[in-house]
């Protein structure tokens, strides 16, 4: 580990004396001690002490490099808090950690719930719509949040989500003498006097939260009427094969459907799309699914604007297929870049089947119909064939 000169300490709310005492002596041996002022003044950190500067920002400490140093943060220092945001600018052996309990693992243990069944989020700098691919049936969460205003506005935003019976817990201060717990519901809350640090968990009714399975109703998307309707989209996304982590380009993206339910199951996307109206549909489906910061959507023709953007692991052209785009997306693309396009018109229908004959993979036409009144029966109502050719570069 060579002798490191940053010493990352996680400090539950209470007085120094119960740190450990490897946490005691890097305290005294340090030149600077960073942190929040609550856990400078625990420590008597005294002219020593560096408060974090608002907005939040690690440059201070990366500043002061070779010295001893002392950053303080709550609980685990790497479970949403400043470990990570300075160990990606370190190398091993500059830093070491002493963590502590983790305000998930109090409250946790506080309620009795199994760690391994609940979804813990720090919300801190994202909105609060980042929770809504985490509801579920019965489900639990547990959630830090960035002030004594945020507890109010979870309820509220709860309650639009129709889980305005999901019960509460609000955690003031939690593992140290002025811990406070309080009960209550989103659809009754009305506590007041919150103190920060403060966390919230959150046992969930049943009936909420999104299907796990590709093909979000129609309805849950803001939308125009251009989108890959629900049948289609499950198969589209079937052959994108979205896995954690990875990268589409939506191109002719329409109201982002398939972007969103890429991100939803762990990716990042960009969608590309010309029409003002569709760009702002976007971007109000990345806000109301909380995808800020998985997905983007750019404006414009996207032939001109593929040529600066990251090389993605897969491809959805789902409008504006053309020759001169497929022969950019070859020029462009890496070999095992997955490829997935949708067409409705001969025009496309003939080039979807001249790049099958050229570059193999698979093609398939999709019809699809619904039972329909006729007259005072029924009958089937046939919506456009799809045309899908998918292949892997």
């Amino acid at each position: 580990m060579g002798d490191p000169w940053l010493s990352i300490i996680g400090m539950a709310d209470d007085t120094a004396e119960a740190l450990a005492p490897a946490s005691l002596a890097a305290l005294a041996e340090a030149e600077l001690i960073f942190g929040g002022p609550r856990h400078l003044e625990r420590v008597e950190a005294g002219a020593r002490g560096q408060a974090w500067p608002v907005p939040f920002s690690i440059d201070p400490v990366l500043a002061e490099r070779g010295k001893p140093v002392v950053v303080l943060a709550s609980g685990d220092p790497f479970w949403f808090g400043a470990g990570g945001s300075l160990s990606a600018h370190l190398t091993p052996g500059e830093w070491r950690v002493i963590p502590a309990p983790s305000t998930f693992s109090l409250i946790a243990g506080h309620l009795g719930w199994r760690m391994e069944e609940v979804t813990c989020h720090g919300l801190h700098a994202s909105p609060l719509a980042t929770l809504r691919g985490a509801l579920s049936p019965n489900g639990h969460l547990i959630c830090l949040l960035r002030d004594a205003a945020a507890p109010a506005e979870l309820a509220k935003w709860l309650r639009a989500q129709d889980a305005g019976q999901a019960q509460l817990w609000v955690f003031e201060r939690m593992g140290g003498p002025d811990q406070r717990v309080r009960l209550t519901t989103a659809a009754g809350f009305d506590l007041t006097d919150i103190h920060a640090p403060v966390a919230v968990a959150v046992a969930l009714p049943p009936d909420v939260g999104l299907s796990r399975a590709s093909g979000l109703p129609d309805a849950v998307f803001a939308q125009d009427g251009q989108i890959t309707k629900r049948p289609v989209r499950a198969l589209t996304l079937s052959a994108l094969a979205p896995r954690p982590g990875e990268l589409l380009w939506d191109i002719g993206a329409g109201s982002g459907s398939i972007a969103v339910e890429w991100c939803l199951a762990g990716g990042h996307a960009i969608a590309f799309e010309q029409h003002d109206t569709r760009v702002a549909n976007i971007a109000q489906n990345i806000a109301d699914f909380g995808l800020s910061h998985h997905m983007q959507v750019v404006q414009g023709d996207a032939l001109e604007n593929l040529l600066d953007r990251p090389i993605p692991d897969a491809v959805f052209v789902g409008g504006g297929g053309t020759a001169a785009l497929f022969e950019r997306l070859f020029g462009r693309l890496q070999s095992g870049t997955r490829l997935v396009a949708n067409g409705v018109t001969l025009e496309t229908e003939a080039l979807l089947t001249q790049l099958h004959a050229a570059k193999g993979g698979d093609l398939l036409r999709v019809e699809i119909a619904q039972a329909a009144p006729l007259g005072n029966m029924r009958g089937w109502t046939p919506a456009r064939a799809i045309v899908q050719w998918s292949v892997q570069i």
